[in-house]
């Protein structure tokens, strides 16, 4: 049972550790400081061997992502408190069916909701627009790990609390939700995980920006106006035809992945010291 314990883990490892080799090899020649400190810019820079990097994608990302955790982590967890806690609600049944319904819905489509109801009506693609989508993306995720996590929780607990006195809310935020911290945080990462690496639904919202704005450490110079993402900056280097641009979109993948793995590594951290 250890042999086949061991050979299943090597049947999902390897897969993985070739990906990341692959990418590593074919993008680690275009990580350098120029990469992290410039934009992209104009195709001439490419053609006549310019300096050019990927700081508008890097710190595009950084913000569109972050605000919309902001967005999505609220909304989840109270989904998942409203499916795990109040299992008697009327509307928990169609409140069920719109979260599975979304989350088995394409990333594209959720993009295109967001630009039916945001870029339309106002005229522009903008970073938020962007941020929507990706909470729209995360949301799900976030709700169906939350309920998950509160249902492992003992009833005994819930009851104790009760026993004391204390309102079915109060019981819920002072004992159940700090016993579903591990869970809690494991599903906002894998959240998080998945919508850093969507490219489809932000090339119909954020759209993308090939330079840095005036003020680069502005979050609305990247929220109100179109804004670059590492994952859609990867596919559109992916089909350009110059090859300097090619080895740059391997070097976005090494970043992201880099980001997934700081973040897993943070949230596991985090969890640790909490117990």
């Amino acid at each position: 049972m250890l042999g086949l314990i061991i050979l299943a883990s090597l049947v999902v490892l390897v897969p993985l550790l070739i990906v990341i080799w692959y990418v590593v090899s074919q993008g680690v020649s275009a990580l350098n400081g120029d990469f992290f400190t410039k934009d992209l810019g104009g195709p001439t820079r490419a053609q006549f061997g310019q300096p050019t990097g990927m700081a508008q994608a890097i710190a595009g990302t950084f913000f569109i992502d972050l605000t919309a955790l902001l967005m999505a982590v609220p909304v989840g967890i109270g989904a998942g408190l409203m499916l795990a806690e109040y299992k008697e609600h009327p509307l928990n049944p169609l409140l069920r069916v719109m979260n599975d319904t979304l989350n088995g819905m394409p990333a594209i489509l959720k993009g295109l909701l967001i630009f039916t109801l945001v870029v339309r009506p106002t005229g522009t693609f903008s970073g938020f627009a962007g941020a929507l989508a990706l909470g729209v993306v995360m949301l799900p995720i976030i709700a169906r790990a939350t309920e998950g996590a509160l249902s492992l929780v003992p009833w005994s607990i819930r009851e104790a609390g009760l026993a004391l006195g204390l309102p079915r809310w109060r019981v819920i935020l002072a004992a159940v939700l700090p016993v579903a911290r591990p869970g809690l945080v494991t599903g906002v990462l894998i959240a998080f995980a998945r919508a850093a690496g969507e490219a489809a639904p932000l090339l119909l919202t954020s759209l993308g920006n090939n330079f840095l704005p005036r003020n680069p450490w502005n979050p609305l110079e990247y929220l109100t106006k179109a804004a670059d993402t590492l994952p859609q900056r990867l596919y559109a280097l992916a089909v350009s035809p110059y090859k300097q641009w090619h080895a740059m979109g391997w070097a976005a993948g090494i970043v992201l992945l880099a980001l997934v793995i700081v973040v897993f590594f943070v949230g596991r951290l985090l969890t640790r010291k909490a117990h």
